[in-house]
């Protein structure tokens, strides 16, 4: 059993973990359960609950005892029994299901819409009546008052079948060219129809009238949302006498009020996928919508995210227990999930024990799969000496860094910094010390960490404190007091390094600019001292003077960054020429060298010959393997060189083939006399 939480609500999925084949015998399953602890501790609550291939459909009787699907391939229907948590019995069809109806409580009374405009009519024996509509059907609805079936497909019309009379009664006419979805409200038993145009029709059956129209399509295009093409009706469910709400193909749900043609509330499920489904939840005011990648619960009202479900393969339909927390969905896969959800209600009463299960996760919750592993970069690996793991089944790669486990992280942290723990609880007691002086009058102290910078900054809050006062403006944070840069002044490791090469660099350019500032804080002092309100030139002077000494400026300080630079130089010279004395005073000691098995130490000039020929350019090197028989460069048919290669033979090869070539030779001889004697008659002679 897996769970999920999203918005602090636990999701149970009781049809996780893999599934038995059906053609194993019992024994074998028992064997199978005995070895693998994933099978063992899986939870089947309802035995079987799957379909060869896929499931399309799924719906619960009206006692809540049954449960039926409809699935392929073969096209077959399976009804379970939820009081023995079992399969009741399977039938197969002729054709596969759009949809299909329970007419009565129980499972005694079924009609099936079929793709070849096939309307069957299922009774608790099994097949009972079967007849075909007109044009192809995409949705029915049963009307309980006159006993008469809606259906509605690719045609403006919607044909009615009376069950009472076991005629056609004269269709509907709608000005839709298409109706892909209907339903009939359950208080005032108004027929509502949703269209290819992204229209509901809404049509009373008294009188056979059309009484209202809705255009959903309009409406469920707002700012925030990107539609292509004209958006359709795929999912109609009433709520009560007066709530309705319709589900579009471009993936928006809206909600209406019957006395209204403007939506309450507009949800996107931000797919752009068909939905396939709504539903209502009463308990707690939520709508359940869904398209073939997730299943949404949001509050009707607000359409705020209660939670979401999103299965491993796609969703055909949803079918919500009633009174209960159970979502059972038909898939695009052999297995038809089951979902319990606490939150939105018990358990039912045929699998009462899920609400002590789920107490019993509830009170140990299981840690999650990162909570064992650590993970770590590439620098950490080096700091603790564990480099050398990488690429080993200790680490696995993720993203930048690796996971590994807790247990070897904790062991080797100890082995590398066995001191570790010490130094932690000091700088935990040094740091309580300080939160207790704190409390107390403090002097004014510059950090341990920057000192020099903090300096600066303390100066030019100064003299930017004073520039406000007279202007009477608000003071800017500081950079001392902003917990963003608190840890620049406490941590050593962001330390300035002033003997660094870049800094040096940017120094003067720093210095230049904070010279620049100090002047233009003292003009301005001067200008307000002298009350001047209104001047052309804001630094009091003329604007070719304060060219000149920008440029000025500039030139000096490109003058300081070139005498940084001709420093570095020199500087990077006297190591060069240290480094220089100190490889002079090193003696160097004769390092000796194992030659291979079979080899033979010639001399020091093989190496120096390969030397002298990895510098020549591959036209020499292929020009002097032609000389020495070893490379064939020929032209081929096509009009492209083709080269062959020999390898080069070592002594000891040359030697063993040497002796092959001799050893050949003497049993020539030897065969050749030995055919000779043959051929005079002197066998005998031979073994005389």
């Amino acid at each position: 059993m897996q769970v999920s939480s999203l918005n602090e609500v636990k999701i149970y999925s009781l049809s996780a973990g893999r599934s038995l084949p059906e053609w194993l015998s019992d024994r074998k399953k028992r064997a199978l359960q005995k070895k693998d602890v994933d099978i063992r501790r899986r939870i089947e609550l309802i035995q079987d609950f799957e379909m060869p291939t896929i499931s399309t459909k799924i719906k619960v009787s009206r006692d809540g005892q049954y449960i039926m699907a409809v699935g392929t391939y073969k096209p077959r229907l399976r009804c379970y029994d939820t009081y023995q948590l079992s399969q009741k019995f399977e039938r197969c069809l002729d054709s596969e299901v759009v949809t299909f109806e329970i007419l009565s409580d129980d499972y005694s009374k079924i009609v099936f819409l079929q793709c070849g405009r096939f309307v069957e009519f299922h009774s608790q024996h099994g097949h009972y009546y079967r007849t075909r509509i007109p044009k192809f059907g995409r949705d029915f609805s049963y009307h309980y008052p006159s006993c008469d079936l809606y259906f509605v497909g690719a045609s403006s019309e919607v044909y009615r079948l009376n069950l009472e009379q076991g005629r056609f009664l004269n269709s509907l006419q709608t000005d839709a060219s298409e109706s892909n979805v209907c339903d009939i409200n359950p208080v005032h038993f108004l027929v509502a129809l949703g269209t290819a145009e992204g229209k509901v029709e809404c049509w009373d059956p008294r009188t056979r009238n059309r009484v209202g129209l809705l255009d959903c399509a309009l409406s469920s295009v707002t700012a925030d949302t990107e539609i292509d093409g004209l958006p359709s009706v795929s999912a109609l469910k009433f709520d009560g006498a007066l709530n309705m709400a319709v589900g579009t193909s471009t993936g928006q749900v809206l909600l209406y009020d019957l006395r209204s043609s403007n939506p309450l509330t507009v949800k996107d499920h931000h797919y752009g996928l068909p939905i396939k489904s709504v539903q209502f939840q009463h308990q707690l005011d939520l709508i359940i919508s869904a398209d073939s990648r997730i299943i949404k619960m949001w509050n009707k009202d607000t359409g705020k995210i209660f939670t979401s479900v999103e299965p491993e393969y796609d969703i055909n339909d949803v079918c919500l227990y009633p009174n209960s927390g159970m979502l059972m969905t038909a898939n695009e896969a052999p297995k038809m999930n089951i979902y319990y959800i606490p939150v939105l209600g018990p358990a039912p009463k045929w699998c009462s024990f899920l609400d002590n299960l789920t107490e019993e996760l509830e009170e140990k919750p299981e840690s999650t799969v990162y909570d064992d592993y650590k993970f770590v970069t590439r620098k950490d690996l080096e700091n603790l000496g564990l480099a050398h793991l990488i690429g080993s089944s200790l680490l696995r790669a993720y993203m930048h860094g690796f996971f590994m486990d807790i247990r070897l992280y904790h062991k080797a942290k100890m082995m590398a910094n066995p001191f570790a723990y010490e130094e932690y609880r000091r700088e935990k007691i040094r740091q309580k010390i300080e939160e207790t002086r704190a409390q107390r009058v403090q002097l004014k102290k510059l950090p341990k960490v920057n000192k020099e910078l903090a300096l600066k900054l303390i100066e030019e809050e100064g003299e930017e404190q004073q520039v406000t006062r007279k202007r009477k403006q608000k003071n800017l944070p500081s950079l001392l007091k902003d917990d963003r840069f608190k840890v620049m002044f406490e941590n050593p490791d962001f330390q300035v390094d002033e003997q660094s090469e870049e800094f040096r660099l940017l120094n003067p350019l720093v210095s230049k600019i904070s010279e620049k500032r100090k002047r233009k804080l003292k003009i301005l002092e001067e200008l307000e001292a002298q009350g001047q309100e209104e001047e052309e030139e804001p630094e009091g002077k003329a604007s070719d003077a304060e060219s000149s000494e920008s440029s000025d400026d500039e030139k000096g300080w490109v003058e300081e960054v070139r005498k940084q630079r001709k420093l570095l130089r020199q500087e990077e010279k006297v190591k060069r020429q240290e480094r220089f004395k100190e490889d002079q005073q090193t003696l160097l000691k004769p390092q000796f060298f194992e030659i291979k098995e079979g080899e033979e130490f010639r001399s020091f000039k093989d190496s120096a010959k390969k030397q002298k020929l990895m510098k020549k350019t591959l036209e020499d090197r292929l020009k002097l393997e032609e000389k020495l028989g070893t490379l064939n460069v020929s032209d081929t048919t096509v009009g492209s060189k083709q080269a062959t290669f020999k390898l080069k033979k070592t002594e000891q090869q040359m030697k063993q083939q040497e002796a092959e070539k001799q050893h050949r030779q003497e049993r020539k001889t030897l065969r050749r006399s030995a055919n000779h004697l043959k051929s005079k008659g002197g066998r005998g002679r031979l073994f005389h």
